[in-house]
Order: structure tokens, then sequence, then C-alpha cells
């Protein structure tokens, strides 16, 4: 297991891969239908955006964190 100090890293990376499935399949389905290799082609662009989403997560949650606390204080 992983120690809790890290659940912000953990959080992150189940996200980004998470996110980057659903997305890049949708993008690929909607630009290219159901073609005989789309399998292949949707976990090739699943890679890359999963590449792209990890780091740009741990970049953005503190700050979405912040905004969310802002928002959510409002009350």
């Amino acid at each position: 297991m992983v120690s809790i100090k890290h659940l912000h890293r953990v959080q992150a990376l189940l996200l980004s891969g998470f996110m980057s499935f659903i997305m890049s399949g949708i993008i690929t389905l909607i630009n290219l239908g159901f073609v005989e290799n789309f399998l292949e082609i949707w976990f090739h662009a699943w890679i890359i955006a999963y590449a792209i989403a990890f780091p740009s997560i741990l970049l953005v949650f503190p700050i979405a964190r912040k905004l969310a606390m802002k928002i959510a204080n409002r009350e």
C-alpha cells in the first residue's frame, strides 16, 4: 500500500488514467467511427493522453482545490 502522504499523487494517477481513457475513446470514436483497428488506435491515443494528463493534473490539482475551497466557503 501507499502512504497517505502520497494520496494526492495516487488520486492524480487514477483520475488522469480514467479521464484520459474515457476522453480518448470518445474523441477517437467521434473522429474515426468504429473502424477495424479502433481498439489499437484508441490505446495509442490513450497512452499519449495519459502521458500528458498525469503531469497536468499534478500541476493543476492544487489550484483547483484552492478554487473549490473558495467556492465551497461562500455558503
